[in-house]
């Protein structure tokens, strides 16, 4: 195998002249590839990756190649785009947890030629033409388009007339000469062809195989699909009852290319249900004209059967291939918009503003089983537990009001989270009625998930000796407290702000969404010395196993009380280190810098900097007219650059600073509670809880969510709902619409 390829290699090499190419040898670095025979061969490849990504992202060259050396070493997308600004040119996470998309992308690929190769070489059919054209191809539609002729087939219509003799009668048809067709099919009957018209057949399956393998055919079939395809769906007689969620879909058509993706997602769900039958296609008769043009030559007999074939190849073989390919094409393009807003919205509600290290008197509110309400210490800790009973059936108000205020006034609560779900307005109404012995805070917080987590491994783990629905309403005082903190202990997809998660491509989003988590949690950072488990998992190079090790030598051994202990951690080693320190944090640290986003990589330079001011480092950060004689040029090396020190003195001038804004609190309309209690042109406020291609669906403070369409977010044309709406963010929104037998609330950002 090796010796044929280096043959063909060398014949290319002197045919061709490559070594005097200017652009990349993408065919001569393939090849080494393959070979492995040497780091250079790796190389090569990187540098290949290195300009094609460049030329999709368009992004210089070289900070492609940088970025990619720095993911080759171990290092982390947060840790590269807070610490290795000067290496990449300053690209954020997004750019390089793009550029690490792309580059795994054309890994596969490299490993699909690879396979390609070894499986047309085995047939003994590899040529130099064809090593050149796949080593040149990084386009996988293309690379499949020419393997198919030399793909292993099951038993076709074509196999089966191949082995009958059938091809060369197939050939002569094809060119298309023959005047006395049926004169000629007669010298190919024999045993297992029993008459000429079998023989036709035959040579016709086999001409149809070819229209089907033909590269240029089937592009041309591309295009036409992609100008003019159509996706239509219909219902499945005899569903339509059962489908009544489908009903926009039940007669449905509009082009592939102007198809939105929540409305393809719907169509594609229903169709996986069973309730609706999707097709893509184009006009038939165009397809069938264009190929033809293509392969119909003449207007004989041998022409008439040709074109039999054609249509027979493009109905049974090419567009059934072609619509499958667009059908996997549109949805792969309607998962990636799905999941790039559903990672927005996790990346906004894991930053939602933290009430911080209060006390908190988490409720979680019911009629018949009661309120679970739970009190917490300033660090979440659990303090005290029990239920009251002040709705119905019950109706012990007086009892709960004075339990209430007794335990408000006997652990110091500063404020108290309401779960939004079952009886909520009302406990929210009871609650605010109440006179306390201080002044405190309500507020309505979301449990979405909150009944997963309180189910889950982490919450047992946490409160053993607890049932769920005490771990529910902890984890609602605490989401209150840090909405990061809590929310991943949750699975992402259970968090209620995406766009049809469950029908997307689930290892795609779960690779988004993890990693809008850990970009999430290391844009914050995290107190080393009280982060849970699950939290410093996603620390930027520590993981599962040793974020356990950290929580077991903390355990162990006491507070950390500098970052440089961590190396103390069993199996925490210096790369790991160099990814995760300069996220943590330990406040009361004897150097302050620990409890800062400055790298300890970093520190000699703070330290640099103090000494020429003749201060501490202390001083240097408590005292704004020392930083304001930093001279920053006067620190750059060959390391650290002008971002790294920008950094540096902004870090300086608040250590530590949570990133995340400040909490408000936020009351709905008193006199809306319900779906009937709406009005069309009503103003009532408003919290965005999800946003979708299609529009942002907001809480008004009922069970019912109420949407407020895209065409109705702003007085001039919306693409992107996201541009003018964020999680969680308070609006004043106006009702267009109420439909109370399909429980739909028409919303509007336009209140004038």
């Amino acid at each position: 195998m090796v010796a044929v390829r280096v043959i063909f290699l060398s014949k290319y090499l002197f045919q061709k002249n490559v070594i005097k190419l200017q652009f990349p040898l993408y065919f001569f670095t393939f090849v080494l590839q393959i070979f492995q025979m040497s780091r250079n061969a790796q190389q090569f490849m990187q540098a290949i990756y290195s300009k094609l990504i460049a030329q999709s992202l368009s992004v210089p060259e070289r900070q492609i190649s940088k970025t990619i050396d720095l993911l080759n070493d171990g290092a982390t997308i947060p840790f590269i785009s807070r610490y290795r600004k000067e290496v990449t040119g300053g690209l954020d996470e997004v750019a390089i947890g793009e550029i690490k998309h792309q580059y795994e992308k054309l890994q596969e690929l490299s490993k699909r030629k690879e396979t390609i190769l070894n499986s047309i070489e085995e047939q003994g059919k590899l040529t130099s033409d064809l090593i050149t054209r796949i080593g040149n191809s990084w386009d996988s539609t293309e690379l499949e388009d020419i393997y198919l002729p030399y793909k292993p087939k099951k038993q076709t219509k074509a196999e089966i007339a191949r082995k009958k003799g059938l091809e060369p009668l197939a050939k002569i048809l094809m060119s298309q000469n023959e005047r006395d067709i049926y004169g000629r099919a007669e010298q190919f009957v024999k045993e297992e062809v029993k008459n000429a018209e079998e023989a036709l057949q035959g040579a016709r399956d086999i001409i149809a195989e070819w229209v089907n393998e033909n590269e240029s055919a089937r592009n041309s079939i591309r295009n036409i699909f992609n100008r003019e395809a159509i996706i239509s769906s219909k219902i499945i007689k005899g569903k339509e009852e059962e489908a009544a969620k489908y009903r926009d879909y039940f007669d449905f058509s509009e082009p592939l290319s102007k198809c939105s993706s929540h409305r393809l997602l719907a169509m594609r769900r229903g169709e996986s249900e069973g309730f609706l039958r999707v097709n893509i296609s184009p006009d038939d008769e165009h397809c069938i004209e264009s190929l033809n043009r293509r392969f119909v030559k003449g207007s004989n007999e041998s022409s008439g059967q040709v074109e039999i074939a054609v249509k027979d190849g493009y109905k049974r073989l090419l567009r059934p291939s072609i619509e499958t390919e667009f059908a996997s094409l549109s949805k792969e393009k309607a998962d990636k918009q799905a999941i790039r807003v559903f990672a927005e919205n996790l990346r906004q509600l894991l930053l939602a503003p933290p009430l911080g290290q209060k006390r908190v008197l988490g409720l979680d509110p019911g009629y018949r089983t009661g309120c679970k309400l739970v009190c917490l210490d300033a660090q979440g800790n659990l303090l005290h537990n029990e239920t009251i009973y002040p709705h119905p059936p019950q109706n012990e108000k007086s009892k709960a009001a004075a339990k209430v205020v007794a335990l408000v006034s006997t652990y110091a609560v500063d404020a108290i989270a309401i779960g939004n779900g079952t009886a909520s307005r009302e406990t929210e109404q009871f609650i605010t009625n109440l006179r306390y012995d201080r002044k405190l805070q309500v507020f309505v917080v979301s449990e979405d998930g909150a009944s997963v987590y309180s189910a889950s491994k982490i919450a047992r783990d946490e409160f053993p000796e607890y049932d769920v629905t005490v771990r529910g309403a902890i984890s609602i005082g605490r989401r209150l407290m840090d909405p990061l903190a809590e929310l991943v202990k949750i699975e992402p997809k259970s968090i209620g702000v995406g766009q049809y998660q469950h029908d997307v491509n689930q290892t795609e989003l779960k690779n988004s969404l993890d990693q809008t988590v850990e970009n999430c949690v290391n844009l914050v950072g995290v107190n080393l010395n009280t982060a849970s488990m699950h939290l410093l998992t996603y620390i930027s190079g520590l993981g599962p196993s040793l974020a356990k090790n950290i929580v077991e030598y903390r355990a162990k051994n006491g507070p950390f009380r500098s970052r440089k202990e961590l190396l103390k951690v069993p199996r925490l080693g210096e790369k790991a280190y160099e990814q995760a320190a300069g996220f943590l944090r330990i406040p009361d640290a004897p150097n302050p810098l620990d409890n800062s986003a400055v790298h300890p990589e970093s520190y000699y330079i703070v330290e640099s900097m103090a000494k020429d001011l003749n201060c501490s480092v202390d001083e240097l950060i408590k005292q704004s007219e020392l930083k304001s004689k930093i001279q920053l040029d006067k620190y750059v090396n060959e390391k650290t650059g002008m971002p790294t020190l920008t950094d540096i003195r902004s870090e300086l001038d608040k250590p530590g600073r949570d990133p995340r804004q400040g909490i408000k609190v936020f009351e709905f309309d008193p006199n809306v509670r319900t779906i009937n209690d709406l009005r069309e042109g009503q103003i009532l406020p408003g919290i965005v809880s999800n946003i979708t291609n299609f529009g942002c669906f907001v809480d008004i403070g009922i069970k019912e969510k109420g949407l407020v369409h895209i065409s109705n977010m702003a007085d001039r044309f919306v693409s992107d709902p996201t541009e003018v709406v964020s999680i969680h963010q308070h609006v004043q929104v106006k009702v267009l619409g109420v439909d109370l037998e399909r429980k739909r609330v028409q919303l509007s950002l336009l209140t004038d």
